[in-house]
């Protein structure tokens, strides 16, 4: 039997995942909108000096960290059942 105080904590802990992947959201987004900014100022004002690389791989570093801290590599599974282990997870939820 379920009590109110655990269905509260898992409401809690959901919501606190379901934030963090926003932000993660938001992260993608702001990469996905600045870097080309980036990379357009770049090639308009210093063509001769591809300086942009700094910025696009440090951001998509930043972004497969915060990826990592937000979905882990529980997301990353590459065994040979992980279709049918997935099937049933979702058959649980």
């Amino acid at each position: 039997m379920k009590t109110k105080y655990t269905e509260d904590k898992r409401y809690l802990k959901a919501k606190k995942k379901v934030e963090a992947i926003k932000g993660l959201y938001i992260h993608f987004f702001f990469n996905i909108l600045i870097l080309p900014v980036l990379i357009y100022i770049n090639l308009k004002f210093v063509p001769d000096f591809h300086w942009f690389w700094f910025p696009l791989i440090g951001m998509n570093v930043g972004l497969l960290i915060h990826w990592f801290n937000v979905i882990g590599f529980e997301k990353l599974e590459f065994t040979k059942n992980w279709e049918e282990n997935k099937i049933k997870e979702l058959m649980d939820k």
